[in-house]
């Protein structure tokens, strides 16, 4: 049965308005809940980044829901950071974290004011990272030489149970490469053509663990208003790699997000006041494999949608009970 969660948005919404959001949706039903880790916002119009690390904390102290993260380690967070975050969590709330490592984008990363690579080394960046935070997960001492460097680090306090390392990937190329080490897959709403092929390279890769999709929608009690919170919202997030990868600030998306159309918005957004439509849409999503979806509601305001979901939706599309749920994750750190 596939499972339903929460997607919480650190880019739009305050950190402590967000923790009463995730508690409201545990409430209402969502089975799990995932979150972004940004510095900066896609849009000065969304204006948020809290600390996705210390939210991590409140969140999973405060509720009873599986969480995950997706997150860049390699410029911002140096890889063995990184580790001994992810086994805190970890250790502290045993089986309830999860976290996607991508290759992440300038707009979090130039603030280190190091070069951004290009798109190949960021990518042996990452699976170097990969490799650090798995043997430091496993309590091994590592020291590593290229694109980072690690000089004998060991965790001291380690999770009784594997943490998941879960890619986030959007293309086809990066889920076969991410077969190699990944212990699930989470993308975005695409194609459909396009999800198939992600998930046959991956499976075709030996790609193992669930598959999991974010959907990013728009609900409201008109049709305009769903229509005009997307577009104000997410239109500078439609963009699509390279430009989403390599433009550094919100004032800059902003500007390209100026061109972006209705109907572009509406070909990455599930946007509909009819709920009916939205639970056929979730439906067919969950039919091509997915074993867990991630709804995410593009508005700052999750209140409205998280009652009408709660008590419409997520009852007739089957959602297991909160706290059940395990991951196999725009995600927005892009492998």
């Amino acid at each position: 049965m596939t499972r339903y969660g929460f997607h919480a948005s650190h880019e739009q919404i305050s950190p402590g308005r967000l923790l009463e959001d995730v508690q409201h949706a545990e409430r209402a039903g969502f089975a799990m809940a995932m979150c972004s880790d940004h510095f900066s916002p896609w849009s000065a119009r969304q204006g948020h980044s809290g600390y996705t690390w210390a939210w991590l904390g409140a969140a999973l102290a405060t509720t009873d829901l599986t969480f995950g993260c997706v997150s860049a380690p390699g410029q911002r967070y140096h890889p063995a950071v990184a580790a001994q975050k992810i086994a805190t969590l970890s250790q502290m709330f045993e089986g309830r974290f999860w976290v996607a490592l991508g290759s992440g984008e300038a707009s979090n990363e130039h603030i280190t004011g190091e070069g951004w690579p290009r798109k190949e080394l960021r990518d042996q960046r990452l699976d170097e990272c990969v490799d650090v935070i798995r043997r430091l997960l496993h309590g091994e001492e590592v020291s590593h030489d290229g694109l980072v460097t690690v000089d004998r680090a060991r965790l001291w306090d380690l999770p009784e149970q594997q943490p998941k390392l879960i890619a986030p990937v959007v293309s086809v190329e990066s889920a076969a490469r991410v077969a190699a080490w990944a212990d699930g897959l989470i993308t975005i709403v695409q194609p459909e053509k396009t999800l198939r092929d992600v998930v046959d390279a991956y499976r075709g890769a030996g790609g193992r663990g669930d598959l999991s999709l974010q959907v990013h929608l728009s609900w409201a009690e008109t049709e305009q208003a769903a229509e005009d919170i997307a577009v104000d919202q997410w239109r500078s997030n439609v963009i699509g790699p390279p430009l989403a990868w390599d433009t550094e600030t919100a004032e800059a998306f902003d500007t390209i997000g100026e061109l972006v159309t209705v109907d572009a918005v509406r070909e990455a957004v599930q946007v509909s006041s009819d709920l009916g439509e939205h639970r056929e849409r979730l439906e067919h999503l969950a039919s091509l494999g997915f074993d867990d979806l991630y709804l995410h509601h593009v508005g700052q305001e999750q209140s409205d949608f998280i009652d009408a979901f709660g008590s419409e939706v997520l009852p007739r599309v089957g959602s297991t009970a909160a706290g059940t749920a395990s991951a196999s994750t725009t995600t927005s750190a892009t492998a």
